[in-house]
């Protein structure tokens, strides 16, 4: 006699086991900070990225199984060159990205006996602040268009929780990374000590000319985690004079 399981379990269980694959791995986070927007991966490879460049005005971050997550990128790479060379680079958007990684990730959810054990974002910094674009994938095609900040992979809800205490609009980038790296040091509800060696930063910097993705790394993110360390210093010494 067959063994039959419903259409509703069948999707139940894909999506647990997407999560469970998603949250063996280290968290990611993106900000809005004054000049654009800003990408933090709890990330020991030097050479494994989880956060890249798409286009000029486009940056992809991700968590979960680096293969997968890597076999997006490139497709978000090829697509993106293909159709800015066919019509204009101008028509590349976060948008036309997004919804085209919802659609392969969609597909392989309903069709492939195993989902991918993956959640990435698509950023496009605009003009200003509020024409910015922060759009979240999840492994079975959903999208949704993030504000401010969101927190995803390992344990994105503490994560997101000490990050809602920390973060500030139009904050400068220092603040910014230091209320990043204060929540991804929180995961799993226990403080870690996060070095700049463990650390996966970039920026899309508004003010920087054609191509906005910009890696922060080396004795620049050395400077910005120490610029950061002593305001969080100056303001918890300042709380207790008080």
């Amino acid at each position: 006699m067959p063994f039959y399981v419903s259409p509703e379990q069948i999707m139940k269980d894909k999506a647990d086991y997407a999560r469970k694959g998603i949250a063996r791995g280290r968290s990611a986070v993106v900000l809005q900070y004054d000049g654009g927007i800003l990408f933090v991966a709890d990330n020991m490879s030097r050479t494994l990225h989880k956060i890249s460049e798409l286009y000029d005005r486009v940056a992809f971050a991700a968590v979960g199984r680096y293969n997968e997550f890597e076999n997006l990128r490139l497709a978000g790479v090829r697509y993106a060159d293909s159709h800015g060379y066919t019509y204009d680079r101008s028509d590349v958007t976060g948008q036309m990205l997004a919804n085209a990684y919802a659609q392969t990730l969609g597909s392989i959810f309903t069709e492939s006996n195993k989902p991918w054990e993956v959640e990435i974002v698509v950023g496009e910094v605009g003009e200003t602040a509020d024409s910015d674009q922060i759009y979240r994938i999840t492994f079975d095609g959903s999208v949704v268009d993030e504000r401010d900040f969101l927190a995803m992979g390992g344990s994105a809800e503490h994560v997101t929780t000490v990050l809602r205490e920390r973060y500030v609009k139009d904050a400068s980038l220092a603040a910014a990374l230091s209320a990043a790296v204060h929540a991804l040091a929180h995961e799993n509800g226990e403080q870690r000590e996060l070095e700049a060696t463990s650390l996966e930063v970039a920026v899309l910097e508004r003010a920087r000319p054609h191509r906005k993705f910009r890696r922060v790394q080396g004795d620049r993110l050395t400077a910005l985690l120490a610029q950061g360390h002593a305001a969080d210093t100056k303001d918890t010494d300042t709380d207790s004079d008080t």
